[in-house]
């Protein structure tokens, strides 16, 4: 018996086709070129052993190792946003335009990030972002940008309040997420945090009481991520800068200029025409570029924190030099259109979905929704909105699947909001729907 199981298993083992074999195959020489060996190696792997285990035949195991091959290099994978929230912190926050994912392609091989090609000679690195920047924000005298918002604060930190205070009101002691408090990343800086005022009610004489010779600057937070309702009063850069000290304005959201849709929401021009030394900001919200930290104001203070040591360890590469560049001076970015979309437009697209699941036998419908802007931005402004209603047991199959499509389950039912979808997308959502539900 022994030996008939031992010959079962050498036969076995001679039906299972070669690694090298199996690399040879055209269509996985070719996956090795577009993926690495490394990869195409385990996915021939799997398929072996598939053969060892009788689940697949020998002249089915090409198939097998392709159809366990990854679609991307990189484990990160593409997901459609139809939860409604424009700026999905767990998703990336904003998608780039295809203007900047251009810019970054671009950018992929040696360019002249710090070189004049004209002249020969080193150039100022990031020109031409640099340019966009203070082009699209006439009232900064000078910018400046790093690798996130809250590196851009700590820079002004380190620049202009080492061993100093920053008076900061207690109704601005944000904490920004994953636990990290505004607070706290300042007194890693070596500053010293004055509380001023109060939770809900700050005054101008509670800043100028706190002020003093060991004051390195006055910073005014905007709450991004919550709001403080009912008896509430607040100081404004105006205000503050008459005080005779530098004011720094963290806006958070990365609105350049005012935006009659969010109304609420302060903006980098306002803060600095009223008076404030310096305005940080993120790239990746409400502006709708790559992850980066802006900073804009006097050229004077931009110029000492671009000096800086610490500010080589928060320099951005080239290809967000190249995205934010593509940003400001390219065609609306995705997060605008998102914010600004007409919900006419987008209920006729929704209902057109609506109608084609039904005839396929799938219980869907159109209803009312709430969109935000979400990811620090507008925080409390509701963009009113509809969703696909669909069974909430799609809900796993549609975020699991190919192309990963994510929804909010509410009461039962999953919702699709397609304001952040592009409308030529569309089609692939509806095609995931119906996979999703075996139509």
């Amino acid at each position: 018996m022994a030996d008939e199981t031992d010959e079962s298993s050498a036969d076995i083992r001679r039906q299972v086709p070669s690694t090298t074999v199996l690399l040879g195959d055209p269509r996985l020489s070719e996956a090795s070129a577009r993926l690495g060996r490394p990869i195409v190696k385990a996915a021939v792997g799997t398929a072996q052993q598939l053969v060892r285990e009788g689940r697949i035949g020998p002249g089915d195991a090409v198939h097998a190792a392709l159809a366990a091959l990854p679609a991307h290099t990189a484990g990160l994978r593409p997901v459609h946003n139809a939860t409604g929230v424009v700026l999905h912190t767990n998703l990336g926050r904003a998608p780039l335009s295809p203007s900047a994912l251009e810019a970054m392609a671009a950018a992929g091989g040696y360019t002249d990030v710090e070189l004049d090609l004209g002249t020969g000679r080193r150039a100022p690195r990031g020109r031409g972002a640099m340019a966009a920047l203070r082009e699209a924000v006439p009232a900064a005298e000078e910018v400046h940008v790093v690798n996130n918002g809250a590196a851009a604060l700590a820079l002004a930190a380190v620049t202009l309040a080492p061993g100093r205070d920053i008076l900061l009101s207690r109704g601005e002691f944000v904490e920004i997420g994953d636990g990290f408090r505004i607070p706290e990343l300042l007194a890693s800086c070596g500053a010293r945090i004055r509380e001023v005022g109060t939770t809900n009610r700050t005054r101008l004489g509670d800043y100028a009481d706190a002020a003093g010779p060991d004051t390195g600057f006055i910073l005014k937070v905007h709450p991004s991520n919550f709001t403080v309702s009912g008896f509430t009063g607040g100081v404004g850069p105006g205000e503050l800068a008459s005080l005779g000290l530098p004011v720094v304005v963290d806006i958070g959201s990365g609105l350049l200029a005012p935006d009659p849709v969010l109304p609420d929401e302060p903006d980098a021009a306002t803060a600095l025409r009223a008076g404030a030394t310096l305005v940080t900001a993120s790239g990746d919200k409400l502006l709708g570029g790559p992850q980066a930290g802006l900073v804009l104001g006097v050229a004077a203070v931009v110029e000492r924190m671009r000096r800086h040591p610490l500010a080589r360890a928060l320099r951005v590469d080239k290809f967000t030099l190249a995205a934010l560049e593509a940003t400001l001076r390219g065609p609306e970015p995705p997060v605008h259109a998102a914010v600004h979309m007409p919900l006419p437009q987008l209920r006729i697209r929704t209902l057109r979905l609506a109608e084609d699941a039904a005839r396929r036998g799938l219980d869907a419908r159109v209803v009312p929704h709430e969109a935000v802007v979400g990811g620090g931005g507008a925080p409390g402004t509701v963009l009113p909105s509809c969703a696909l209603s669909i069974p909430d047991d799609l809900a796993e199959p549609l975020r699991t699947g190919e192309p990963a499509v994510l929804g909010r389950v509410v009461r039962g039912r999953l919702l699709l909001d397609l304001r952040c979808v592009p409308q030529e997308c569309d089609s692939d959502i509806l095609a995931a729907v119906l996979r999703a539900a075996g139509r």
